[in-house]
């Protein structure tokens, strides 16, 4: 009896696949189980297709192309349609592949130019039991179907959720097969010539000691994976040891019975190798090598995106590291902490720094800078915190940038007004776009450079294009300079849009303390930056900051300083080191969720922090010690009076009868416009609370160099002058004006009633 014969017996059909054809060619048999009639013929690839279920056919492809690969047996279970698309029973086929020329193929479901082959299989009718019928111990043939489909999703996500190559690992040891897991799981990657194990489980030091020594030209099998790109299985240890007798004694100890080598292929390279051992044996069915081959790729895929997350983690780290400066030795006198928190998510790099400064010229005791550029004993130097627009790489590449030329204006001995003006027109000078003609164009439309003739740097920069100036184009960087003599406490500052910084005063009173100011760093190649002075007394402590610190969580200026307020206020002034912390944890910590702001967008931001105190009493020590501030108004600038109200009102935010307070801001600003209308000369503010909280005295003092008095007018109902005086009156608890050796001072005095009882707070 010939073999069709016997074949057709037992209802199984031959069919045979050419690559290169793309015929397929059945027997009457194939025929008849695919719907046809029973009689042998050649079909197309599209006209078979139309015989399997729609879902049967897209998973040949994936069949095929494995076992083309691995040049190994194929085998699946497919249901046949009619042309009506109802399922006329269940086949298994089953294939072996004859690769016959290499790089000659096109006939593959998936298609592509792989190598020439032939597919030879039979087609064989599976008993399925029929709707409505109950057969008794007979498989359900879609649950490890269903199983594989559910552990491929879970194992998916689970692979794409891990951030780090540790991560990737244990997920990978934690994957549980359908019907077969194995027991022992290793990664294998090459370094140079040589083999490097990245992760194994289940196995000590020792063990991955043995690997360390292993070759890439070895003929160890995840060698041997990585040189060809094909999977090796091993489903005995007898196939193993007869295969591979060379390395036989070093897994025989490991105790497993098969393994499975598979390549981690990224983009069309092999990257590594995944070995998968199991103590049961495995038959490593097509089933079974797909459901190991997907995890292969997913795996690679994971450990591609894990390693360019760590590079990108390594180089913001290193970029943090060399931008972000320490504040240097301790300085006789004075205390300071900083912090920097860079915002979540991608390079975690940003736009904000702080650095210090050591400025020239001798100190108090005849000191200069020495020891590689570090304040001298005593020596002045400079503070500067500052933002650059945006929070990626080209922020913190023109953030380093403005940062090494703020530090070369100040050691030049600059004024701070003089070193943000230089900044500020070296960062617009920065700003410059491609012009038509190769050349470039600066902020104020001035040709920087290029040549007209040059036609192929004109046709580069055409190329970029309006999106890439969009991403390209000008930014702007505020920034606050501060000049600190820290042997008289004095400093000069000097703002560039940048948030005013915050003075703690010895009780433990925070103030927002209003400067001058120009524009942001950049937008003008010439700004005027005037300059403000204050004397940090003792127990004094100023903090400055980027607006991350006062933003993020959907804040905005006015209530993210409300959210700050009580963690400077209540802090016990022991340590600053302990109130940056506390600050940078009232925005980032466990209850920031709670003190969310107003607004929609709570996106966070970069956050740059410095803080700065004069030694002396703790604030917990100094609570009688007297709230004073003092402010200059000059004749230019008397827009400067709504800061006078601000600051005042702020000086007195726990005082017990808020009339007072309202009427002391009215009388201060009162005082204050009266000099700058009448005189020719500045007005300079001194406001004073002393004495225990409910029982203090407010006194505010108005200095002008004019020698004329003041006297009492009265007004009639439509006149717009004259009522000061009477304000005062009517007011103040006292009041006067005092002759002064050149000019005079006009002073008055409110008194705290109604308070909390005296007592230290």
């Amino acid at each position: 009896m010939r073999t069709e014969e016997v074949l057709a017996a037992i209802a199984t059909g031959l069919w045979r696949w050419d690559s290169v054809s793309r015929d397929i060619d059945l027997d009457a048999e194939a025929a008849r189980l695919l719907g046809l009639p029973a009689e042998p013929v050649v079909l197309r690839p599209a006209e078979a297709r139309a015989r399997f279920h729609p879902v049967d056919w897209n998973e040949i492809d994936g069949i095929v192309n494995l076992a083309v690969a691995e040049s190994t047996l194929a085998e699946a279970r497919l249901r046949i349609v009619d042309d009506d698309g109802q399922v006329l029973r269940t086949v298994r086929a089953r294939a072996k592949p004859n690769i016959m020329a290499p790089g000659q193929g096109g006939g593959m479901p998936g298609g592509g130019t792989e190598d020439a082959w032939e597919l030879y299989g039979t087609l064989q009718e599976v008993a399925e039991p029929q709707p409505g019928t109950i057969v008794e111990g007979t498989p359900i043939t879609g649950d490890w179907r269903r199983s594989r489909e559910a552990f491929l999703l879970d194992a998916g996500r689970a692979l794409a959720e891990a951030r780090s190559t540790a991560e990737v690992l244990r997920v990978t040891t934690t994957l549980s097969m359908p019907g077969f897991s194995p027991d022992g799981l290793a990664v294998f990657s090459t370094s140079g010539e040589k083999l490097k194990v990245i992760g194994i489980q289940g196995r000590t030091a020792s063990d991955v000691d043995a690997f360390s020594t292993l070759r890439v030209d070895s003929d160890f099998p995840a060698s041997e994976v990585i040189r060809t790109g094909r999977a090796i299985y091993l489903p005995t240890a007898e196939s193993y040891a007869s295969r591979y007798p060379g390395y036989w004694p070093l897994v025989e100890r490991f105790e497993r019975n098969s393994w499975a080598f598979l390549p981690l292929i990224v983009a069309g390279h092999t990257m590594g190798t995944w070995m998968a051992a199991f103590k049961n044996r495995v038959a490593f069915s097509p089933d079974e090598r797909s459901v190991l081959t997907t995890v292969a790729r997913m795996l690679a895929q994971a450990l591609a995106r894990a390693e360019v997350t760590e590079s990108e983690r390594e180089l913001s780290l290193g970029l943090q590291r060399s931008m972000m400066p320490s504040l240097g030795p301790k300085i006789p006198g004075m205390t300071m902490a900083a912090r920097y928190v860079p915002t979540g998510g991608g390079l975690q790099i940003g736009g904000d720094w702080y650095d210090m400064i050591p400025l020239p010229g001798p100190g108090p005791a005849g000191e200069r800078p020495g020891n590689g550029g570090r304040v001298a004993r005593g020596g002045r130097f400079a503070l500067v915190i500052g933002d650059v627009q945006g929070h990626d790489v080209r922020a913190a590449g023109l953030m380093g940038q403005l940062r090494i030329a703020l530090r070369a204006y100040a050691s030049e001995g600059h004024r701070p007004d003089a070193v943000l003006s230089r900044a500020s027109r070296f960062l617009a000078g920065l700003q410059h776009y491609p012009g038509r003609d190769g050349g470039a164009v600066g902020p104020e439309g001035d040709l920087l450079g290029g040549d007209s003739g040059d036609e192929e740097a004109g046709r580069d920069h055409d190329d970029m294009g309006s999106e890439n100036y969009n991403l390209t184009g000008p930014r702007f960087a505020t920034c606050l300079y501060l000049e600190v003599d820290p042997s008289t406490g004095t400093i000069d500052i000097a703002r560039a849009g940048h948030p005013d910084p915050v003075l703690r005063t010895a009780d433990s009173t925070a103030l927002i303390r209003q400067t001058a100011g120009g524009l942001p760093l950049g937008i003008e190649t010439d700004s005027d930056y005037p300059t403000t002075r204050l004397v940090l007394q003792p127990g004094e402590t100023l903090m400055m900051c980027t607006d991350g610190l006062i933003e993020t969580g959907g804040h905005d200026l006015l209530t993210g300083w409300t959210r700050l307020r009580p963690v400077m206020e209540e802090d016990g002034g022991e340590s600053l080191e302990k109130l940056a912390d506390s600050l940078i944890a009232t925005v980032h910590g466990p209850t920031a969720y709670y003190t969310a702001g107003p607004l929609a967008d709570r996106r966070e931001d970069d956050i740059a922090l410095l803080l700065l105190s004069r030694d002396g009493a703790s604030a917990r020590h100094s609570r009688r010690t007297p709230r004073r501030t003092t402010l200059t108004v000059a004749q230019a600038e008397p827009e400067r009076i709504a800061g006078v109200r601000q600051e005042l009102r702020a000086m007195l935010h726990d005082w017990a009868d808020e009339e007072q307070v309202d009427s002391a801001v009215l009388m201060a600003s009162e005082m204050v416009t009266n000099v700058l209308v009448h005189t020719d000369g500045d007005a300079v503010l001194v406001a004073e609370a002393a004495g225990e909280r409910g029982d203090r005295r407010l006194r505010v003092e108005v200095a002008d160099r004019n020698d004329e008095l003041p006297h009492r007018r009265r007004p009639g109902e439509l006149a717009s002058s004259g009522r000061g005086l009477v304000l005062m009156e009517m007011l103040a608890d006292a009041w006067g004006v005092d002759p002064q050796g050149e000019g005079k001072c006009i002073w008055f005095e409110l008194y705290e009633y109604g308070g909390p009882a005296a007592a230290p707070a």
